[in-house]
C-alpha cells in the first residue's frame, strides 16, 4: 500500500492574503444566471411598504421616484427572502421555477 505524504498545515498567520475587493463591487458582475427560482413582482398587488427592498441581500428590488417598479434579474440570485418578506395579505412577489 502506497502512502500519501501529508504536508504541515499552515497557522493562520502563514496563509497568503487573499483577494481583497472594495465594498460594492457586485453590481460589476452580473450573478443573476446563478437562481434556480426567481421572484415575479406583481405590481397590482403591491401596496409599496418596501419591505422587499429592505430586505434584499443583493439590492435586486428595482425603484424609481419613490416606489417599487420591479426586479433586477441580472444580480438576484432568486433567494426568495423578498417573497418570504412580502406582507401575507399582499403577496406581491411570488417565486416560481427559472426557466432556461
Amino acid at each position: 500500500m502506497k502512502r500519501c505524504k501529508v504536508d504541515k498545515k499552515l497557522g493562520w498567520k502563514e496563509l497568503p492574503e487573499g483577494d481583497i475587493l472594495e465594498a460594492g463591487t457586485a453590481k460589476n458582475f452580473k450573478t443573476g444566471d446563478w437562481r434556480s427560482s426567481k421572484p415575479i413582482y406583481h405590481p397590482e398587488k403591491c401596496i409599496q411598504c418596501f419591505i422587499c427592498w429592505i430586505n434584499c441581500p443583493d439590492s435586486s428590488i428595482l425603484t424609481k421616484d419613490g416606489k417599487i417598479i420591479g426586479i433586477d434579474y441580472e444580480h438576484c440570485k432568486g433567494c426568495g427572502i423578498c417573497a418570504r418578506e412580502c406582507p401575507p395579505k399582499v403577496t406581491a412577489i411570488t417565486m416560481e421555477e427559472e426557466r432556461k
